[in-house]
């Protein structure tokens, strides 16, 4: 896949100003300074599409971008301690709010820093979109801090951690433009899907190969 040319769309601060889009929309997530903006930036070739920043949670707002063939929407980062609980209450019910409109959603990109292992709130997502039966992929960032032998070892305890296969994660670094094809090559597969499903409906179940973690819903 090429991306000929991303633009930003427009923000959402409440459901309401959702976007309903006609084209596949695939979602970013994570927690606040995880990268996501860098990792739009660099998906798109471009410096500032996405505003990034030192300071973690500012991202507060639904951010969507278009990518031509499908849409990108920046969801705000949680688990960001140093801010208020109603704060943390409002970031909880929008992204509630986003995800129970998963009939809009092709996919999520969820994204966790691959020096260190998923936080409670990585592992609380996980276990949300799998029940919910949204796909998704994890995405370890920041990838470039470590050598290739640790890359592989911390992949390897994210993925357990997760109860996800080593091959359901995807390593990438916004510095040095790696996992940045593998990540096009996902997003065009998910496309490919979705062009499936809109001309076989029925083959939904069978037509994602999305394999989710294997935890209990409850």
């Amino acid at each position: 896949m090429i991306i000929k040319n991303a633009t930003f769309v427009t923000s959402a601060a409440s459901p309401k100003q959702f976007l309903k889009p006609s084209k596949p929309m695939i979602a970013i997530c994570g927690k606040s300074n995880v990268g996501k903006s860098s990792l739009i930036n660099k998906l798109a070739n471009q410096r500032r599409l996405a505003r990034t920043s030192a300071d973690p949670g500012r991202t507060r707002l639904v951010n969507y971008f278009d990518f031509g063939e499908f849409l990108l929407a920046d969801l705000p980062g949680y688990g960001y301690a140093k801010v208020s609980k109603a704060e943390k209450e409002k970031w909880a019910k929008t992204l509630e709010a986003f995800f129970a409109q998963k009939e809009r959603l092709a996919h999520v990109l969820l994204l966790v820093d691959i020096r260190h292992d998923p936080t409670d709130d990585d592992e609380q997502m996980v276990k949300y979109l799998y029940c919910n039966a949204i796909p998704y992929t994890v995405v370890a960032t920041k990838a470039d801090k470590l050598s290739r032998m640790q890359q592989g070892i911390r992949a390897d305890k994210i993925a357990g951690n997760l109860a996800l296969t080593r091959q359901n994660i995807l390593l990438t670094s916004a510095e040095t433009g790696l996992g940045r094809d593998a990540l096009l090559d996902k997003i065009e597969q998910i496309l490919q899907t979705q062009a499936l499903l809109r001309e076989n409906p029925e083959d939904a179940e069978s037509a994602d190969d999305t394999k989710a973690g294997e935890s209990e819903c409850g």
